[in-house]
């Protein structure tokens, strides 16, 4: 069992959050939600407050969307010290111009042993650059991969080795104490692919490191990339920041909004004559 504590020695940081929106499509309300709770922690606590764009999935990246985002977020009424827009001491802010942060990530788990070169399931490699969420988690991979050899470099997907039976457990400052168990409720997962790329998990541990974060603001189909995460944490001896996951915003249909929900989009809401006001009092009628 591997319990997580944020709560490490020494002189606790001040408080840095972040958003980080990607820049795949408009923002929805669920995003707003989510991003104005971490923005009212982060002034609570008197921190920073940081704006990363997460654009490595270059398919569905639009310099639309980008732009977007920034007046999306702006009129919502959000404030961040930290971001592409403004600079700060821990640029560059696009994920896109950090790949050689990652690529040293991956050098270090390469060292320790960690992680092996995978030929299997291209449609999981496929989905590992973006967030899985909690109804798009891949199949535990059985391991087919684990005893193949390969070097940093070379055209292929590298996979973390987890420790099969190990419990991961943390205290969310949300939803209270979680517990995951490797290789029953989450196996081997990509940090790398063979487009020299890095996947989800590896980027954002990577990022919120070096950014000094200190708490993560993010909506609750993420619990179980925080359980990856951890791991990733404890690997690299990085500092654990604390976690906080959102209840997640769903349609009238109860389905967890996306952004195929064209029509809560926050610019299609504000056409519509819709304030922030007026958004936010709902969330709490």
């Amino acid at each position: 069992m591997r319990k997580f504590d944020s709560n490490q020695p020494g002189i606790p940081p001040t408080y840095r959050g972040r958003l980080a929106p990607s820049p795949t499509g408009y923002l929805h309300v669920g995003h707003a939600r989510t991003f104005w709770t971490a923005a009212n922690r982060c002034l609570n606590a008197q921190g920073t407050l940081v704006l990363r764009e997460e654009d490595l999935d270059f398919s569905r990246v639009r310099p639309e969307f980008s732009k977007g985002l920034l007046e999306d977020l702006g009129w919502f009424g959000l404030d961040w010290q930290e971001g592409p827009d403004c600079g700060g001491q821990f640029g560059p802010y696009l994920q896109s111009r950090r790949l050689d942060f990652y690529r040293e990530t991956l050098q270090i788990l390469f060292n320790k042993g960690l992680i092996y070169p995978c030929v299997c399931s291209r449609q999981d490699i496929i989905r590992s650059i973006a967030a899985p969420h909690a109804n798009e988690e891949e199949p535990i991979y059985p391991g087919s991969c684990r005893n193949r050899e390969g070097r940093i470099g070379t055209r292929v997907n590298w996979r973390f080795r987890v420790p099969d039976g190990d419990a991961v457990e943390f205290v969310d400052e949300n939803l209270g104490p979680q517990r995951f168990v490797a290789g029953i409720d989450f196996g081997d997962f990509v940090v790398w692919r063979a487009d020299d790329l890095p996947a989800y998990q590896l980027a954002v541990v990577t990022d919120d490191a070096a950014m000094g974060i200190t708490e993560v603001v993010r909506g609750a189909d993420l619990l179980l990339s925080t359980a990856r995460q951890l791991l990733l944490y404890n690997v690299l001896s990085l500092r654990i920041p604390r976690f906080y996951h959102c209840l997640l915003t769903k349609d009238e249909q109860g389905e967890k909004l996306s952004k195929r929900h064209n029509d809560l989009t926050l610019r299609v809401l504000r056409d519509r004559g819709w304030s922030p006001e007026q958004l936010r009092m709902k969330w709490v009628a």
